[in-house]
């Protein structure tokens, strides 16, 4: 029995010997019992529901947690229950040991065929010349992995096809999110095995990939002896992104010079511009969830699989890699929150969708996986379901970070309890649920 199902027994066990604590607590002792068990079961929900949340919203909610764990303390204390709430504070405690164990995941991927002669893509640019500190060149070839360095003025996607005509079987990337996603493509086309090697600055699809970004040089490790499974890609007029296009305020900013050097900086600066009384935006219109053309908004973003937002456990990452559909969000503009019959009750809406069209007149400035372009429009997206074949390094996480945090209290026990009958991780994680689609226009 491996320390995973341990620890999810334990926790069980931990969360039935409360149950009976909180029961006796409140019979034996009522009915100052009943006022500190109530406190405790409080602070114990909006200390879950703080740690869930983001910003200002949190730290109220744990601010509130706090001050009701010390008022039930001085309750049982006045009821001369120092020994129960002792027990109690012992069984909080293992069962915060148990999650830790419990909610951290490792999964053992299916085995893969070593590839003959695999290739790796190298930026020496990216994250501030990150292949080059590790020197990644030298370390691929006494792995069997021929390094070709993506120098500048060379046409990348030439670069990769070259090297499928000449016989590579398997690719890797070593750059930014932009890199990762024109040799992804390249990969899916020829159905070969694909490795993400996190050289670039934040390396997004591999944190949601599961590859450990904080050791690029084992991320090469997903040819000699990695696992492998099938992902999805996304498409936008023809184009694959591995993470999201953004149209509104971030693909404005972006498309500025100055973005580079200072990226925050260009962002507040082109707000005003785009959310302001005088919007300067491109008119943007899409069809909401529930069948109503809408226009305009601050931000559309169009992800591959839908993201964790709005909460802090597991925050900016997506849960799955392979659910097949789209993840779309939208922050209202001024349009949407004025007070007619169309508006939007709420700013943020957050939906999936197998495909999605975006129209405008023209060009729309967009961020495609960071990169600033233009795109005719109508924008056209859409869902490749497992069409890249992904690799990765036997020592390294293999799922996304939000993958085994739950949502919810009840997705949390249920999950839980089937990590303690013995259910293998890709049976866990099959139950799990993703974004739903909103309803409403």
């Amino acid at each position: 029995m491996d320390s995973r199902r341990l620890a999810a027994l334990g926790l069980l066990l931990a969360v039935g010997l409360a149950a009976c604590w909180l029961v006796w607590t409140t019979v034996a002792h009522f009915p100052e019992g009943l006022i500190g068990v109530g406190l405790v079961v409080a602070a114990l929900y909006l200390v879950w529901e703080g740690i869930r949340r983001r910003g200002v919203r949190s730290r109220v909610l744990l601010g509130l947690a706090a001050l009701a764990a010390a008022v039930a303390a001085l309750d049982l204390i006045e009821a001369r229950l120092v020994g129960g709430l002792l027990v109690g504070a012992a069984l909080i405690g293992f069962a915060y040991w148990c999650a830790r164990t419990v909610f951290k995941w490792r999964v053992r991927l299916p085995a893969a065929v070593r590839p003959k002669r695999p290739v790796v893509i190298w930026n020496p640019m990216s994250g501030g010349g990150k292949a080059l500190e590790v020197n990644l060149a030298q370390e691929a070839r006494s792995r069997g992995i021929e390094p070709i360095e993506l120098t500048d003025g060379v046409d990348l996607i030439e670069l990769v096809q070259k090297a499928v005509a000449d016989g590579a079987d398997a690719l890797a990337a070593a750059g930014g999110d932009g890199t990762q996603a024109i040799v992804a493509g390249i990969a899916a086309e020829h159905d070969l095995p694909f490795a993400c090697i996190p050289a670039g600055t934040r390396n997004h699809f591999a944190l949601d990939l599961g590859v450990d970004r904080s050791d690029v040089v084992g991320a090469l490790d997903a040819f000699v002896d990695g696992g492998e499974r099938r992902v999805d890609l996304g498409v936008v007029n023809g184009r694959v992104f591995v993470n999201n296009v953004s149209m509104g305020l971030y693909a404005e900013a972006v498309q500025r010079e100055e973005y580079r050097g200072a990226k925050l900086r260009t962002i507040l600066e082109t707000a005003p511009s785009l959310i302001g009384v005088e919007d300067q935006t491109r008119e943007l219109t899409w069809i909401g969830p529930g069948g109503a053309e809408h226009s305009n908004a601050a931000i559309i973003l169009v992800s591959n699989n839908s993201y964790r937002i709005g909460v802090r456990l597991g925050a900016g990452t997506r849960p799955r890699m392979d659910d097949g559909v789209l993840g779309i969000a939208v922050l209202a503009g001024p349009q949407q929150l004025s007070p007619d019959g169309e508006s939007w009750r709420v700013p943020w809406r957050q939906w999936t969708s197998p495909s999605f069209r975006v129209d405008s007149q023209g060009e729309v400035p967009v961020g495609v996986d960071g990169e600033a372009m233009m795109l005719s429009a109508p924008l056209d997206f859409g869902l490749r379901p497992k069409a890249l074949r992904v690799r990765i390094a036997p020592h390294h996480p293999g799922i996304s970070p939000s993958a085994a945090l739950p949502e919810n209290f009840l997705d949390g026990l249920s999950m839980i309890w089937r990590i303690a009958r013995g259910d293998e991780p890709e049976a866990v994680f099959a139950h799990r649920p993703s974004v739903k689609t909103a309803s409403g226009g």
